[in-house]
């Protein structure tokens, strides 16, 4: 999930030297403990413990979607569409911008781990994909696929709402 050992630290409450223990194998976790590093990743325990991988299907519900920080002020805003399951190498998100509006602000996801490759789809309106220095137009129905991590964002433009979907696959291309 691109978190460091301190950022899961500070988000489940667990000390970065016991998750370096438990990521190394040299300890088990006590179920609290567990409990708390499957919180901190946002996922349940039997998740963590994979428990719940009888099935190959993992269905979403729109209510259950998981929905990135709300800044109003930004004109974005944005939805995790994929379940969070360990291993998972991709992961599609619903992004939504306000007329005028960009992303990469304050609140949005950070810069993408190296190697990673982006694919948008553009479901409405009309968007700019400024990536590496290079401006890419594209309209409802264009899609476009981008090494990930390089500098990017999506601009609108235009007076009116733009949606676009995305998937991130994490690591694939060879630096």
């Amino acid at each position: 999930m691109d978190l460091s050992l301190r950022d899961l630290a500070e988000r489940s409450g667990v000390s970065a030297p016991m998750l370096s223990q438990v990521e190394r194998g040299e300890t088990s976790p006590t179920l609290q403990v567990a409990s708390r590093i499957a919180a901190g990743l946002d996922l349940r325990l039997s998740q963590l413990l994979r428990l719940d991988e009888d099935g190959a299907v993992s269905v979403v519900r729109r209510s259950d979607r998981r929905k990135g920080p709300a800044a109003p002020r930004s004109g974005h805003r944005y939805e995790i569409l994929t379940p969070p399951l360990p291993g998972q190498r991709a992961e599609l998100s619903r992004h939504v911008l306000a007329g005028g509006a960009q992303t990469g602000g304050a609140g949005d996801p950070p810069m993408h781990e190296p190697g990673s490759r982006e694919t948008a789809l553009v479901e409405e309106g009309t968007v700019v994909l400024l990536c590496d220095g290079e401006r890419h137009q594209l309209s409802a129905g264009d899609c476009v696929t981008f090494d990930a991590d390089l500098p990017h964002h999506f601009e609108n433009p235009g007076p009116t709402e733009a949606v676009l979907l995305a998937v991130v696959s994490a690591g694939l291309r060879r630096s």
